[in-house]
């Protein structure tokens, strides 16, 4: 498996693990399945932006980011020394992003706009110390 493979895998395996111990026990059987690989289908119908984090799947799949965010920051960190700033990513940027992307693309999931964003994003140099992470510092 290749280091950028392993880098990928440890984000989702990451954010994985952020969402099952934060969920709570009641959650939607959508949830459980992890929404950040949800189909945009199911998500477009259930999400409604205007209502911000009173709405259950909103504050899930918000919560979902913020925690594959701030896994993909350490990578990002470890690998050029920069970072996403995540304070610009709160839900009234988020939810409608995912939202209006799920609408369009019902086939797809929510973890394709999350990468692109990540991706497009301007990023901030960042002071960072080079292997203190050791999944994300080994480039085999």
């Amino acid at each position: 498996m290749s280091a950028t493979a392993r880098r990928r895998f440890a984000l989702q395996a990451m954010a994985a693990c952020i969402f099952c111990f934060t969920a709570p026990a009641w959650a939607e059987p959508l949830t459980t399945a992890g929404i950040g690989v949800a189909s945009c289908e199911k998500l477009a119908k259930d999400m409604n932006p205007e209502e911000g984090l009173n709405n259950t799947v909103n504050y899930l799949i918000f919560y979902w980011v913020q925690g594959y965010m701030s896994a993909a920051n350490i990578a990002l960190l470890e690998g050029d020394s920069q970072y996403v700033d995540l304070s610009l990513m709160n839900e009234k940027k988020l939810l409608p992003l995912i939202h209006d992307f799920c609408k369009k693309n019902p086939g797809k999931k929510p973890i394709s706009v999350i990468d692109q964003l990540i991706e497009d994003a301007d990023k901030i140099e960042g002071k960072w110390k080079s292997g203190t992470v050791p999944w994300a510092a080994d480039d085999d």
